[in-house]
């Protein structure tokens, strides 16, 4: 029998708030370059960015019936993620469910399909992550899971995970680690700005990178 569900152990506003500070670049540098999905999924407009618990759903591809009984089920601030087989040649998301989506204040929806209307989602501001963008429309047939693991984008997305996503990407962080890779990514950013201001200052890349035993080691020789 195919259950719908809700996140079982859904993260705090407060490990969402913290990890929504950060880049998920930083992030992932910070817990281990663990946790990036594939740069296949971008945003349909680069001012977009997301953060919230994983709602996950699992589609057949060229079918949204299960896109839509997420969207129906969410709470506010959920990201819908969606596992559709990386099919790209399907429209499965656009500018109707969009404004559904924030009717429920829904915090972003990511895709391993297609998605249309993008000109009007860019105007609503709704932050979409595909695969793809693709007129061609969608059925709406196979039943499946709602809030089971998935794959997308080549990681494994549970229920509660936080999604984190910008113009660069996305990554996952697991729920259990949030407050911990917060932590290390704040360390990350202080070290990045204390880089750029060793720059201002006037030192080398070489200096600021301890790079010089790192060349000597590997023998290179510069004649400059």
């Amino acid at each position: 029998m195919t259950h719908i569900k809700d996140i079982s152990k859904r993260p705090s506003q407060a490990e969402v708030a913290a990890l929504s500070k950060f880049s998920p670049a930083t992030i992932h540098e910070a817990q281990g370059r663990r946790g990036a999905l594939s740069s296949r999924l971008k945003p349909v407009d680069y001012r977009m960015k997301l953060c919230g618990p994983a709602f996950t759903v699992k589609c057949a591809p060229r079918d949204n019936i299960m896109l839509q009984l997420a969207i129906n089920y969410a709470k506010p601030g959920d990201i819908i993620v969606v596992s559709a087989g990386e099919y790209e040649e399907a429209g499965s998301f656009g500018d109707v469910l969009a404004n559904a989506c924030l009717a429920k204040a829904i915090g972003g929806l990511v895709t391993d399909t297609g998605v249309r209307d993008t000109l009007h989602l860019r105007e609503l501001g709704f932050p979409v992550f595909s695969f793809s963008v693709c007129i061609k429309g969608t059925v709406k047939e196979t039943i499946a899971a709602v809030n089971d693991p998935i794959i997308v984008g080549g990681e494994t997305i549970n229920p509660g995970d936080i999604i984190v996503g910008d113009a660069d990407g996305l990554v996952v962080v697991r729920r259990e680690e949030a407050l911990d890779v917060a932590r290390l990514s704040q360390e990350r950013d202080d070290a990045e700005a204390a880089y750029i201001e060793a720059y201002k200052q006037g030192k080398s890349v070489i200096e600021v990178s301890r790079l010089e035993p790192v060349l000597k080691a590997k023998g290179l020789i510069i004649d400059i």
